[in-house]
């Protein structure tokens, strides 16, 4: 049986630009798993780790031209976008190098034996190790960052996990083109090629997730490719993590105070932030909460202006579009929906942004209305306006985990004075991993104190994929008792001839000097290098 063909698609017409590949056949996916398993030791030793990352984040900035044009032809998203998105792929990149080489991932933990307790404590030595293989599986909304040298693949490569993406269809080319830089820096640092390897199709991605090499897999995509790719991981004979990011609704709740102090400074940000890549962040607040009455009515007049200025745009690619146009219309069509500015179709191959209303009361009970409460891929989001906060808090207990929620405050209450501020951040913090105030959600920071994950249906694990720790989703603890320091790594002697932050008989050593932190672009606007997480 042939393999079928890869191609690349042009979003802006539709058209086919190029064959950049075939599909992995079952053959191909067992391949490109014993090749990367083959690669584990390669990567054993950190500064090596280290060397790959910083030398692949060179080789992509050396290859910027090249890589976002061909981004561009892939997705339109624009080369200001690509740009900033790809200075913060590879800031990601010597982020993780910088924490390979610092040490404190490996959660060293030191305790001597100690006979006067009872019962008498052994020699214990506890660390962090890489599980093996990672699969990858692309996004379609960051073709950089979310993808083949994105933040899955790199703090998988921190770990010390070899891994195998699974391209995304809408960007083979780009995904080819990152995977041969990226083998090219394992190339100059000495090490296999191998410990990136990439696959194409739809079926690869079913193998790869079930392939008894694969130790663990990082997601990023529907909740329905997502959920089924989970289950899978999860039937295996030996079930393995599953780090997925399927969907989310980003809750915003406004109050009344904050809407009558700056309602029409809220409103415009909203819809900068809400059309932001034509809606396919994942992080776009596409639920929000507005008081009734003129506060609220002067929020909306400011967004409806903001929203028809904002024009119209390209979507990654015609079957998105096709959703898009398919669930606007949905919901359009339940009673009390009014549209203030048509979301839709423009042409054949655009789309204008819009915004949906409909009454709280609406949403706070019954199942009638519950496509509201979820994801609409593209830019639109759905404006519920509450008479009480009575109101609000029905509908706030009706919402789906999230990776975000906003809380848009009033200058009284933020300054905590009343306590209203402070109840109302409670509220919201059991929906989302990260909780804004006073600003807008599409904008995740690449920082150590970073977490982009939240309750199911947004993640389905309690992990992060941005920020130093989403390297933790790649190891597993391994403790050592009563065995000769000669036989344990350096990371474990006495005398931490490495210098790696430790805790020993319940003290923190700082181990060697920490190196300059590597700032993170924040991903709000491209002037911010425009990179946001995204499903």
């Amino acid at each position: 049986m042939t393999a079928a063909p890869v191609w690349s698609v042009d979003p802006r017409t539709g058209k086919r630009r190029a064959q950049v590949a075939q599909e992995a056949t079952p053959e191909d996916v067992d391949r490109a798993v014993r090749a990367a398993h083959d690669a584990r030791a390669a990567l054993a030793e950190r500064p090596v780790r280290a060397a790959l990352l910083r030398t692949a984040a060179r080789l992509l900035d050396e290859a910027r031209d090249e890589v976002v044009e061909t981004a561009d032809a892939e997705t339109a998203l624009g080369a200001p976008r690509l740009t900033g998105e790809l200075a913060r792929t590879t800031a990601q990149l010597r982020a993780f190098a910088d924490i390979v080489e610092e040490g404190g991932f490996l959660d060293v933990r030191i305790d001597h034996a100690d006979d006067t307790r009872t019962p008498p404590w052994p020699d214990l030595r506890r660390w962090k190790v890489p599980l093996g293989v990672v699969a990858v599986y692309s996004a379609s909304n960051f073709p950089l960052a979310f993808s083949v040298p994105g933040g899955d693949t790199a703090s998988a490569l921190a770990a010390g996990c070899p891994v195998v993406v699974k391209a995304h269809p809408d960007h083979p080319a780009t995904s080819e083109l990152c995977a041969s830089l990226l083998r090219r820096a394992a190339a100059e640092e000495g090490l296999p090629e191998d410990v990136v390897v990439l696959v194409h199709g739809f079926d690869a991605g079913v193998a790869l997730v079930g392939h008894p090499l694969i130790a663990a897999a990082g997601f990023t995509g529907s909740v329905r490719g997502g959920r089924a790719l989970y289950d899978a991981a999860a039937a295996r004979p030996a079930p393995i993590p599953f780090h997925g990011e399927l969907g989310s609704l980003n809750p915003v709740l406004v109050t009344e105070a904050a809407s009558a102090e700056r309602g029409e400074e809220i409103g415009a940000g909203l819809a900068a932030s809400m059309t932001l890549g034509a809606g396919q962040f994942c992080t776009k607040p596409g639920f929000v909460l507005v008081p009734e009455g003129a506060p609220g009515d002067g929020l909306v007049k400011a967004l409806t202006a903001a929203v028809v200025d904002a024009g119209a745009g390209v979507m990654l690619d015609h079957r998105m579009r096709d959703a898009f146009v398919a669930g606007v219309a949905e919901r359009a069509e339940l009673p009390g929906v009014q549209a203030p500015v048509r979301p839709g179709p423009d042409g054949d191959h655009r789309v204008v942004p819009g915004f949906l209303t409909v009454p709280a009361d609406r949403l706070a009970t019954g199942d009638a209305h519950e496509a509201l409460l979820e994801e609409c891929f593209g830019p639109v989001t759905v404006v519920a306006r509450y008479r009480n906060e009575d109101e609000a808090a029905a509908v706030l207990g009706r919402l789906p985990g999230n990776l975000t929620a906003t809380l848009h405050l009033g200058a009284d209450e933020a300054s905590g004075a009343d306590g209203r501020g402070a109840a109302l951040l409670e509220r919201l913090t059991p929906l989302a991993g990260r909780v804004l105030v006073d600003g807008w959600p599409t904008g995740v920071a690449v920082a150590p104190a970073q977490h982009h994950g939240g309750p199911y249906p947004a993640t389905t694990s309690t992990s992060t994929s941005v920020g130093g720790t989403a390297i933790e989703r790649w190891l597993r603890p391994v403790t050592y008792q009563s065995t000769p320091q000669a036989l344990l790594p350096p990371e474990l002697h006495d005398d931490n001839p490495l210098g790696v932050p430790r805790h020993v008989d319940g003290r923190l050593e700082q181990g060697g000097s920490r190196p300059a932190p590597h700032a993170g672009a924040d991903t709000g606007t491209p002037a911010d290098t425009d990179g946001a997480a995204g499903a």
